[in-house]
């Protein structure tokens, strides 16, 4: 009710008012709530979808060209590489400002090389607890040294280290101790912000609600897991759209709309959180919501209404004639990301490293039927995923079969051989024989349900008890980070389309972050710290397979799918296209009612 207000107001003031005044409004949707906008502490889609519209990275991706390209956001040109590929330099533009904010004391803030500096240290202190930590704490001359010297305290971000310096207000260089061929990715995503340090001890521990960067939006409003409201930073520096388009003419079409005007367009945004498919694409065909793209995209259950398909090839989908006649937009592409259910490593039950427990996760793997959800919940809008690194990613082995197959006779001999009996109740017990009662995270909506169907079926199939957990997806990302769980399904959408984005997933210092399975392997650790410093190519891949088979020998993970982007957009909405790797399109587009 509250969106339907909202737009039915926006309308009535766009009637009023002349046009070159009117308040342009873009209404869009999370289908999960978000954890908060401090770029150091957030690692989830919902929070870097609108970081990404408050900060500025140093670079940043093309929004039109495929293969993805990075191109420089902040700094004058490309950074400058050192022969032996150890040291870059990056000189930032002059008059970039950071919006307005009492932390500034009411002082005109200009961006410089120091908030960099600033900001790539703060991934590193331990007060922080950065999920992202890893980035650069082991990589840059002298950092790890000064982590250590804080130890449990705070970092010491006064201290100069080679490594991360200033060489003037508006000159930052990075000195690594080996080669860091990904970091022009690394650099164009979400996670390297240029933040000012006066706000961030202003706000302390407070900073998740307190987002203030140099990038095209301010946070006005914050309901916390219910709406968002961005407007525009009124410091924002003079830009406009001016796109290279190639020869895909979809691309040409968004280059004549957007070419030549103010960037961005939109003067506000609005971000309700709505969990439930239902209401999401009720709200968007009734015209209250302006474009469904990435989290959510069009329904899973209402695919086949929207969408005419080849059953034959999922990769062929239009709208249907009712859709297209309102001159609704459909941007799709297979997802540069994963989808996966992660066991804990660390769990009494399921987590370990001995044969019985490896046994009991192949046989929870073999017995879930990955071709019947893709059928029925995914509506074959989804492929079976098969290796760490996804399609349209460097690193992937399109022939590599990484997928435990569906096989439940399989799965109980497995279970028999290694003494997982089934006693006077009907259910398997521990070898020991203890109970076996598997812990399942899962979500309250009824996506969840149906999913959790399956997962029953799954289960039963194999004889062994589940309890399914259910919570919030903020409250599961803790669970995740704490490694207090049994089984969770996981998703990852490429920040950046490097492998080595994928393969982290599974690094051991990366628990507690991104490598929700708490999976620590000495083999891939060691395959891993191979593989990053080497650049794409023969040698990087064969390194990858090594890693996928370790990961197939140790089971932390049951590969799911790779899922369809099915991205739509109202026939009013200029600039639409699906992008894999921002986390949001927001402020490439325009509205014109």
């Amino acid at each position: 009710m509250r969106l339907k207000k909202t737009l039915a107001m926006a309308m009535m003031l766009g009637s009023l008012l002349p046009a070159a005044h009117a308040e342009k409004v873009l209404h869009v949707a999370f289908n999960a709530p978000e954890t908060g906008f401090d770029p150091a502490k957030v690692s989830d889609v919902y929070s870097a979808a609108v970081i990404e519209h408050i900060y500025d990275p140093l670079l940043t991706f093309d929004y039109l060209a495929r293969p993805v390209k990075v191109i420089p956001n902040v700094i004058t040109a490309m950074p400058t590489v050192s022969a032996d590929g150890l040291t870059y330099t990056f000189h930032l533009k002059k008059g970039i400002y950071f919006a307005p904010d009492p932390a500034f004391k009411g002082k005109k803030r200009e961006l410089t090389a120091a908030d960099y500096v600033y900001s790539i240290k703060r991934l590193s202190d331990p007060t922080v607890a950065s999920p992202l930590s890893d980035t650069f704490t082991s990589k840059l001359v002298g950092l790890e040294e000064l982590v250590k010297k804080a130890g449990k305290g705070k970092l010491d971000y006064d201290t100069p280290i080679e490594g991360v310096k200033t060489l003037d207000r508006y000159t930052l260089q990075l000195k690594f101790k080996q080669p860091f061929p990904s970091l022009p990715y690394v650099l164009a995503g979400s996670w390297v912000e240029g933040q000012a340090r006066e706000v961030m001890e202003a706000y302390g521990d407070n900073s998740n609600a307190h987002p203030v960067g140099t990038g095209p939006y301010m946070l006005k409003d914050w309901k916390p897991g219910n709406s968002m409201t961005l407007v525009r930073n009124p410091n924002f520096r003079q830009e406009s759209f001016s796109y290279q388009a190639e020869a895909d003419a979809k691309d040409q079409k968004i280059a004549r709309d957007m070419n030549g005007k103010r960037y961005p367009q939109i003067d506000r945004i609005e971000v309700a959180v709505i969990q439930e498919e239902q209401p999401t694409w009720l709200a968007f065909k009734s015209g209250e919501l302006d474009a469904l793209a990435g989290n959510p995209s069009i329904p899973q259950p209402l695919i086949r209404e929207v969408l005419r398909m080849d059953p034959s090839n999922p990769a062929r989908a239009e709208l249907k004639s009712e859709y297209r006649e309102r001159g609704i937009q459909l941007s799709r592409s297979l997802d540069e990301g994963i989808t996966f259910y992660a066991f804990n490593m660390k769990d009494p039950v399921v987590g370990g490293y001995g044969k019985d427990r490896i046994a009991l996760r192949r046989a929870i793997s073999m017995a879930f039927n990955n071709a019947e959800t893709i059928r029925n919940i995914r509506r074959n809008q989804a492929v079976q995923m098969q290796y760490i690194i996804p399609p349209n990613v460097s690193g992937h082995n399109p022939d590599f079969r990484g997928a435990y197959p569906y096989n439940p006779p399989l799965a109980n001999a497995l279970l028999d051989q290694f003494g997982y009996k089934i006693g006077a109740d009907g259910y398997r017990h521990q070898p020991d024989g203890k109970p076996l009662i598997v812990d399942y995270l899962t979500g309250p909506t009824a996506i969840d349900k149906q999913w959790n169907e399956y997962w029953q079926k799954a289960f039963d199939r194999i004889k062994v008890r589940v309890n399914f957990r259910v919570m919030q997806w903020n409250e599961q990302v803790k669970a995740l980070r704490d490694c207090k769980y049994g089984l969770a399904g996981g998703a990852w959408s490429a920040d950046y389309p490097d492998g080595d984005n994928f393969t982290q997933l599974l690094y051991g210092p990366n628990t507690g972050g991104s490598n929700y399975s708490c999976y620590q392997s000495s083999r891939y650790d060691r395959l891993y710290e191979q593989s990053r410093v080497l650049p794409d190519g023969p040698e990087r891949n064969r390194l990858y397979d090594e890693m996928n088979k370790v990961v197939m020998g140790d089971t932390p993970w049951m590969f799911s799918d790779i899922r369809y982007a099915n991205g739509v957009a109202q026939p009013w909405v200029h600039g639409f296209k699906v992008h894999p790797n921002f986390n949001a399109i927001w402020r490439f587009l325009d509205v014109q009612k």
